[in-house]
């Protein structure tokens, strides 16, 4: 299991994690989302141990990864791009793996290498980014460790490349003690693969749940009125007004006693329409500003 306890970090003096907490547990997808800025890459490199915290701890099983550099070993850092390793060919860099990672396993990697068509003996720079996008994925999975961590993984990516890579982690997670955790602005995707969000907003902690706790207490409405639409309601700290069009809104009420959805019940609109929520709905709510104009 990662404990992440209160940490703390501050780069050229300015906080860039601040109070971070939360636990991943083994065979977990989680999606770790959050604003351009918001701190999520240096919170993977963090976790990682590549940085260390200001202030607080990062433990896996129980101990500190930056107080016993051997607890390193379960975890892998995939950045958002390989180019340090341009200059090797896959078969050299499944050979820097083995040096850091004891139980990296150089048969499973040349049978992914095969499943994937990755040529073994060509320059990384070579390769498109999808190929290196997977390149970095069957590195870390070929490392038997037990948390890796993935700094946008498909970003940029085509499609169909994308489909093989999300289908992959799915497939290699499934039913094992592997755990990922993966920062992505692609909320759909990670909707359909992840089991638990962790979002950050300026680099804190803004909710650390299942996927579905953190829709939970969540409302999506559409919503008519008749009249003039209640401005004093559609200002409450609660809800979030996504759009407008004519009388008719899309509303984002947080409410965990009723009482809100109570209230607008009251003012008998024309329509209450119940839509589905979506992890991008709870990014919206937590991270987003809402539509100002259309109240």
């Amino acid at each position: 299991m990662l404990n992440v306890e209160s940490v703390c970090k501050r780069i050229d003096g300015r906080p860039v994690l601040e109070d971070i907490r939360f636990r991943l547990g083994q065979g977990s997808i989680a999606a770790l989302v959050g604003r351009n800025g918001a701190g999520k890459t240096t919170l993977l490199r963090t976790l990682a141990g590549i940085l260390d915290p200001d202030r607080g701890e990062v433990h896996w099983e129980g101990r500190s990864i930056h107080e016993h550099p051997e607890a390193k070993r379960n975890i892998v850092y995939v950045p958002d791009s390989l180019d340090m390793l341009g200059g090797y060919t896959a078969k050299e860099c499944a050979d820097l793996y083995r040096l850091a990672y004891p139980d990296f396993d150089p048969a499973y990697f040349a049978g992914q290498l095969r499943r994937f068509q990755l040529p073994e003996r060509k320059k990384i720079r070579t390769f498109s980014k999808g190929m290196k996008a997977l390149m970095g994925i069957l590195l870390a999975f070929s490392s038997r460790t037990s948390l890796i961590l993935l700094d946008e993984p498909t970003n940029g990516l085509d499609p169909i490349v994308r489909k093989q890579v999300l289908s992959f982690l799915v497939e290699e997670v499934a039913g094992g003690s592997t755990s990922v955790l993966l920062s992505s602005h692609q909320l759909q995707e990670l909707e359909r693969i992840a089991d638990t969000v962790i979002m950050i907003r300026e680099g804190k902690l803004e909710t650390a749940s299942s996927l579905e706790e953190a829709k939970g207490s969540l409302y999506k409405l559409q919503v008519a009125f008749g009249d003039e639409p209640p401005r004093d309601f559609l200002k409450l700290s609660q809800v979030r007004v996504l759009n407008r069009v004519g009388r008719v809104y899309t509303l984002l009420l947080q409410d965990d006693s009723g009482q809100t959805l109570q209230l607008l019940e009251q003012m008998n609109p024309l329509l209450i329409d119940r839509l589905s929520i979506q992890l991008e709905d709870v990014f919206e709510y937590r991270l987003g500003e809402g539509d100002e104009h259309a109240v």
